[in-house]
C-alpha cells in the first residue's frame, strides 16, 4: 500500500447530535488511484475529530483544545485504514465538556503557552464509528 501525504488546508467538522458532518477543502499529495484518494478524503477528517476528542478527554486541563493546524498527515501502509498525523492544538475559552467547542474562540493569554503539538496514529473504521488510538505523544509549544 502506498502512503499519502496531506497538505494543510481549510476543513471543518461539525457534530450535529449523533451525526458527524464533514466538510473539507484539502487535497491529497502524491500518486494513487482515485478510489483510494476519495476514501482518504472521506475518512481523514473524522479521524482528526477523534484525535482531538481523545486529547480533550485525557487532558488534565478543564478547557477544551481544538485544531489550529494540521502540520502533517499520512496513511500508514497497513491493512485497513491507519492514519498518522501531527496536529497543532490550542486552548479555547470553553470547557472540554461544552456542547459547541468547534465554534469556541481560542484563549489569548500572553503569560501562558496555550499551544500543544501532538502526534497521533489511529486505526479507523469511521463508517462504523470505530477508532483505536495506537500512538499519541504531545509536547507543549508550537512546532514552528
Amino acid at each position: 500500500l502506498q502512503s499519502h501525504l496531506w497538505r494543510e488546508g481549510p476543513w471543518a467538522l461539525l457534530l450535529l447530535g449523533p451525526q458527524l458532518v464533514v466538510t473539507h477543502g484539502w487535497q491529497p499529495q502524491g500518486e494513487g488511484n482515485g478510489e483510494d484518494q476519495a476514501t482518504l478524503e472521506l475518512y481523514f477528517p473524522a479521524t482528526v475529530e477523534y484525535a482531538v476528542h481523545v486529547f480533550n478527554q485525557r487532558s488534565q486541563d478543564s478547557n477544551a483544545y481544538k485544531v489550529v493546524r494540521i502540520l502533517r498527515s499520512w496513511k500508514e501502509p497497513a491493512n485497513g485504514i491507519v492514519f498518522s498525523t501531527e496536529l497543532q492544538l490550542s486552548r479555547t475559552r470553553c470547557g472540554k465538556f461544552d456542547e459547541d467547542i468547534e465554534n469556541c474562540p481560542f484563549q489569548a493569554s500572553p503569560d501562558v503557552n496555550n499551544t500543544i503539538t501532538c502526534f497521533f496514529t489511529i486505526d479507523t473504521e469511521p463508517w462504523r464509528t470505530n477508532f483505536q488510538l495506537l500512538n499519541n505523544t504531545c509536547s507543549e509549544g508550537s512546532a514552528e
